[in-house]
């Protein structure tokens, strides 16, 4: 192989098996581009108008504010760790739940975001054939085959699309804005006293803006890896959570609580149908263009979070994985699935958060007991946290609807990982 190849395939490398090293990392800009372009879109702005709906537009705000406070602290850390070490989320659970119990973490975490690429997929068909009346699953099959190819040229394709995404979303947000205050009263959004009833504790509400990205959150080390050092990282995700997510959120909570969205409570803050039905040529390419890119931003970086996780899992290639898990995830899409397991999804989104509690604690909390420690097949202590987390956070989820179950999980398998640690610390100690 020749020097000038051998540049050119280092360049493209994905690092798959291994920490980023330094001298391939990206310039803040880059990294920004990929996380900033992440949670601004149309699906983000679903769960902010919805608690806005239930609750009303203070309480409703306040529970998005919490949330994405939470989530950057909480994404922050995980961010943080990865712009030190230039470790995937794989290689992260490598070191805290074992070098074999980490498939268990990885191989769950990067299954459901396939899922999350698949429902994403199949919306984009959907939204395109109630704005145009066109085949749904056609369209659903053309969009996936766009996205697995953008996912395939890497990280660099993720920052360009997520660049050109943030924009387009805000874009969007004002000509909707125009169009709808033709016949609604914006001026009224903050006397907005929702729709009544008590569907919606202020703790689920917050739950429910953790869900949408608790999965690719804990992941981040996918994307912030590639940052130059750990500051570099957390001012990255900083454009993530709180900013781009809050403007995803609140543009959500704006159009509902102006009443401009109908049915608020089931269709949530999902406003693309006010850029419907206008007749304006233009407007629809425009529409054309935003739902695509828009939706494939959120698409391609779940289909990338999945591939990295089992191209390390099997041993293989992210370019390969690539290809394998989005032609399942197309075919999900184009059968139709997709409608079914988005509930399925938020539950086990619930499972997440003290999986990464777990990691934070071992690695950032705990770090200096954590170094130069031997390898373990099995960490049981990270494992059973993971676990008593997460079951405290089920239970929360079923018999104590006022408490968010996602911040449950986060402080018990935070806390259960530290007391376990701290136990076998005192064993040690004694023998």
């Amino acid at each position: 192989m020749s020097d000038t190849t051998a540049t050119e395939a280092s360049a493209s490398a994905e690092f798959e098996h291994e920490p980023v090293p330094l001298s391939h990392r990206k310039s803040l800009f880059t990294v920004s581009a990929v996380w900033f372009g992440f949670p601004m879109i149309l699906t983000n702005a679903v769960p902010g108008g919805l608690v806005v709906a239930m609750l009303g537009f203070w309480r409703g705000v306040g529970a998005i504010l919490v949330a994405n406070a939470i989530m950057f602290v909480y994404v922050s850390l995980l961010s943080w760790r990865a712009g030190r070490t230039g470790k995937s989320f794989s290689l992260q659970a490598i070191e805290t739940f074992g070098t074999a119990g980490y498939a268990i973490a990885s191989g769950f975490l990067s299954t459901v975001v396939v899922g999350w690429f698949a429902f994403n997929t199949g919306a984009t068909g959907a939204s395109l054939s109630e704005a145009f009346g066109w085949n749904e699953t056609l369209v659903a099959a053309l969009a996936g085959i766009v996205f697995i190819a953008v996912t395939y040229l890497g990280i660099r394709a993720l920052s360009v699309l997520g660049a050109i995404a943030a924009p387009l979303f805000i874009v969007a947000v004002l000509i909707a804005v125009g169009i709808a205050s033709q016949n609604h009263d914006f001026a009224a959004v903050f006397d907005y006293a929702g729709v009544g009833g008590e569907a919606m504790s202020f703790g689920v509400a917050v739950t429910a803006i953790m869900a949408t990205f608790a999965d690719s959150g804990t992941m981040t080390a996918d994307f912030t890896r590639w940052a130059r050092t750990g500051r570099q990282a957390v001012l990255a995700t900083v454009t993530a959570f709180p900013i781009a997510s809050l403007v995803a959120q609140l543009s959500g909570a704006l159009f509902v609580a102006a009443g401009a969205i109908a049915l608020p409570a089931d269709n949530g803050g999902n406003f693309a149908p006010i850029l419907t039905g206008t007749g304006n040529p233009l407007l629809n390419v425009f529409l054309l263009v935003f739902v695509v890119i828009n939706l494939g931003s959120v698409c391609t970086h779940c289909l990338y979070n999945g591939a990295l996780g089992w191209s390390h899992l099997t041993r293989s290639r992210m370019r390969l994985l690539t290809l394998i898990l989005g032609v399942i995830g197309v075919a999900v899409a184009v059968l139709g699935a997709w409608h079914y397991f988005v509930n399925w999804l938020a539950l086990l989104g619930v499972l997440v958060p003290p999986l990464g509690a777990v990691l934070i604690a071992d690695q950032i909390i705990l770090a200096r007991r954590s170094a130069g420690r031997p390898a373990e097949r099995f960490r049981l202590n990270a494992l059973l946290a993971w676990a008593v987390g997460a079951v405290a956070a089920l239970l929360s989820h079923f018999f104590a609807p006022a408490l968010s179950d996602a911040v449950v999980g986060l402080i018990v398998g935070c806390l259960a990982y530290l007391a376990l640690e701290q136990l076998s610390s005192t064993k040690e100690t004694t023998r």
